[in-house]
């Protein structure tokens, strides 16, 4: 099942965890008028007469229809507000569990790791590093991924992930969160928590009532024990909604974790990597579980959260294991427990060197795969990952630091975008001094020299470094930021590949992180209703391919033949190639997700037709796909 499918598929249990949740408000609604009827029915009786229900009912129809617009108000708004509150993204849930941001900076050779792994995986798949979070109270091995979209992702692991998982096997875990980002699990877990609140706040205010009802025993209070009866009803009534709860996020999230897990597989090609993990959580039944409440968050946890049997988040550890190694049995794990510490640090080291000579190797040869690339969008191989650490590896030192910068990411990007003619250059950086001050320019000159070493296939890498440091700013520094990359972009009167992509990722990147619940999600639009917007997008890649007309004209056929259109010759090729692409890209982001996989699959025909990709053809490809909201992996120019 591949990117598209999945996008598919998260969408279609987006629905049924909208039939789910009705059936668990109706079941709540029904339970609350049930005890209403039982609490005043019976005050309706005249001389010991037995009335039947639908008496009942009739004699306390406006007491019925008040309890049932009350239960229906509260779980809509306790949902609501719970959603509204989740609305800044992903970080959000993470400090809620007490989880810490990483710095940049970090001297923490874990947080350090955990960061190189983060990155490389990211780069790996084309997308920006999310942020970066540590729960440094909980001990257990466990991790997640939450947000609505990938501009205000966050993933967390915990301390005791960090602690005791290998490198190996901490890339296992991330590589399983990152499976549920591309799959659209990240967006339906962020639902499913604002539903989960709804219906399970009846149960937490008749708890609380109840805890510090306590207290009113000694009261005269007259009306101390009505209160705690209406307590008391609400939270038997609440724990209705406890049960429909676990049913949804076991009906939601099981299948996924085996679909997230063999992703993990395929990321890293190595079984051992999130096995090793599992199995140290198998090694102690409770290795997992985590110190603070996890019931709402427990489903979008890498590991359960909380002992659980009846309608567990997740499968049994032992099948998750047999699904990745059939041969394992339960008798084998006294003897993994033992040996867990030495096998690890044996298999760290071996790992690591192979990676970094692999890594060197993937990064003078590049990567560019035209058959696999569609099946690794979303789930990238471990070929990937290697050639995304090669290039963080050969980045230049100041590069890196700079990008992980929050101080100087900005100024890394501009220096990325001046332009090479010296007279031109002064005038943008006067225009910088003009816009964001002195100190800013000053930092854009210090950095030419490194920019100047910059490869082309690290340009993007350092972009996707540092977009999460820009989003730090405010946003009437964003909108500076934004409205001064697009003055030097424009300064010299013409604009380039590279810096549409820029332009069009930052501006895209930082819209979504501050709105994410608006952010663009697969439309329902088919690829023969946009068949026009797509083909000018394949005449805009073609014409930044080569410059040889026959060849150009044998890549516009293979595109149009893999889209399915009629094929033609092309008359002539847009002179306004941004004038004729970014009202096509508005419109295909309605595409449904299998028009975007053909678009995507027509797009590799073109490109690769003559054998050769160019940095522009890639970073062309790279600006429509996030357009799309499809994670390119990492390509690497150098391939051609």
């Amino acid at each position: 099942m591949n990117f598209f499918e999945q996008q598919d598929q998260a969408r279609r249990q987006t629905r049924w965890l909208l039939v789910l949740f009705g059936l668990a408000v109706i079941a709540i609604v029904v339970a609350i008028d049930l005890a209403v009827l039982v609490g005043f029915g019976l005050g309706s009786v005249q001389d010991g007469e037995v009335q039947s229900l639908r008496q009942m009912v009739s004699l306390n129809r406006s007491l019925l229809i008040g309890a049932t617009v009350a239960t229906l108000l509260v779980i809509a708004g306790a949902s609501l507000f719970r959603i509204w509150r989740l609305k800044s993204g992903g970080g959000r849930v993470a400090v809620e569990l007490g989880g810490v941001p990483i710095p940049p900076e970090s001297s923490d050779p874990l947080h350090r790791r955990l960061r190189n792994v983060v990155e490389e995986i990211a780069l790996a798949s084309g997308v920006p590093v999310p942020e970066i979070y540590v729960l440094e109270r909980e001990s257990g091995i466990n991790a997640f991924a939450a947000g609505f979209t990938p501009a205000d992702a966050a993933v967390a692991v915990t301390r005791g992930a960090l602690e005791t998982l290998s490198r190996n096997e901490l890339q296992g875990v991330i590589a399983h969160e990152f499976s549920h980002i591309f799959n659209g699990d990240m967006r339906l877990n962020i639902r499913l928590m604002g539903a989960l609140f709804g219906i399970l706040v009846l149960a937490v205010v008749g708890r609380r009532v109840l805890w510090h009802g306590r207290f009113m025993g000694g009261s005269r209070n007259k009306n101390g024990g009505a209160i705690l009866l209406i307590a008391f009803v609400l939270w038997a009534v609440g724990y209705i909604g406890l049960f429909f709860g676990r049913w949804i996020k076991a009906a939601v999230s099981r299948q996924r974790e085996y679909l997230a897990d063999a992703s993990a597989v395929q990321f890293t090609r190595d079984p051992d990597s999130i096995g090793g993990a599992l199995k140290k959580i198998a090694v102690h039944a409770d290795t997992s579980y985590l110190m603070v409440d996890s019931e709402e968050v427990g489903h979008m946890l890498f590991g359960s959260g909380q002992a659980m049997r009846m309608f567990a988040t997740h499968p049994p550890i032992m099948r998750r294991i047999q699904r990745i190694e059939p041969s394992f049995t339960r008798s084998r794990l006294l003897e993994f427990g033992t040996q867990m510490r030495k096998e690890a640090e044996r298999r760290d080291r071996a790992a690591q060197a192979r990676a970094e000579k692999e890594a060197a190797r993937k990064a003078r040869e590049g990567g560019f795969d035209a058959a696999g690339i569609v099946q690794e969008i979303g789930n990238p191989g471990w070929d990937r990952v290697l050639l995304a650490a090669g290039i963080v590896a050969s980045l230049p030192e100041a590069a890196g630091r700079a990008a992980r910068s929050p101080e100087w990411a900005v100024e890394l990007l501009l220096a990325g975008l001046l332009d090479k003619e010296p007279e031109s250059r002064e005038q943008q950086l006067l225009m910088i001094a003009s816009e964001l001050g002195a100190e800013c320019e000053g930092r854009v000159r210090k950095l030419l020299d490194v920019t100047r070493s910059v490869q082309p296939e690290q340009r993007l890498p350092l972009l996707e470094m540092a977009l999460p440091m820009i989003k730090q700013r405010d946003a009437n520094e964003q909108a500076r930021l934004l409205s001064v990359i697009n003055k030097v972009i424009r300064s010299d009167g013409k604009i380039d590949v590279f810096e549409y992509l820029v332009a069009r990722l930052i501006t895209q990147y930082l819209w979504e992180a501050a709105n994410p619940r608006r952010a663009a999600r697969p439309g329902r639009r088919s690829l023969k209703s946009l068949t026009d917007e797509a083909k000018a997008v394949l005449a805009v890649l073609v014409l930044h391919g080569s410059a040889d007309e026959s060849q150009r004209e044998r890549a516009w056929r293979r595109g149009l033949e893999r889209l399915g259109a009629e094929v033609m010759s092309m008359e002539s090729w847009p002179e306004d190639w941004i004038g004729v692409l970014d009202p096509a890209l508005k419109k295909l982001d309605g595409l449904e997700p299998k028009g975007r996989q053909v678009l995507v699959e027509a797009m590799i025909e073109v490109a690769t037709s003559d054998q050769v990709v160019n940095a522009a053809e890639i970073e062309l490809m790279r600006a429509v796909c996030a357009a799309l909201h499809v994670p390119v992996p990492v390509l690497n120019p150098a391939a051609g």
